[in-house]
């Protein structure tokens, strides 16, 4: 038996979930923003599948390594946990195209988003992408979805929300 396809919210992670202090290695520096698990628990407990698409550009910098990245991976999720919230996916492109080539799973690239709609049964035209630049939210548009900036970016075609939280009650009112 297969479960239907549902929406899902798109998150990034830096500048969206956690303070971006730039090319996180080190698990102990990972800071939720504020508000940010409340955000995702509403959205847990609405039934919605919250997932994860970030690049990584660190590792193929030599900034950090996978291990490391997977490392504050798991504090994420423990972050998150303590604030009764949770994420149902993670995905990363550890690419950066002036040092590995050009790849198909960088944001705004799709590839990303069509592995997780597959393994977690997503209906991406149902979805939301929120994220604090435009390439963040773009795919939204590529895959017939609605997008949300946050942080005070600004982009034609999308919808603005201060934060996380405002972003999310924005998704929850939207019926």
């Amino acid at each position: 038996m297969t479960l239907a396809a549902r929406p899902a919210v798109f998150l990034d992670r830096d500048g969206t979930i956690i303070e971006d202090p730039g090319y996180l290695g080190d698990p102990e520096r990972l800071r939720l923003l504020p508000g940010a698990a409340q955000a995702i628990g509403r959205l847990n407990r609405a039934g919605i599948p919250v997932v994860v698409v970030t690049n990584q550009s660190g590792i193929a910098r030599g900034l950090l390594d996978e291990a490391a990245y997977q490392a504050t991976r798991a504090r994420l999720d423990r972050a998150l946990a303590d604030e009764g919230a949770r994420l149902d996916g993670h995905y990363h492109c550890p690419h950066h195209p002036d040092i590995t080539g050009p790849c198909d799973c960088r944001k705004p690239g799709l590839l990303l988003y069509r592995r997780a709609a597959r393994e977690l049964s997503l209906d991406l035209e149902a979805s939301w992408w929120i994220g604090d630049r435009p390439r963040d939210v773009e795919p939204a548009t590529a895959l017939g979805g609605r997008g949300i900036l946050v942080g005070g970016a600004r982009e034609p075609g999308f919808a603005a929300a201060a934060d996380l939280t405002e972003a999310v009650s924005r998704i929850l009112t939207s019926g």
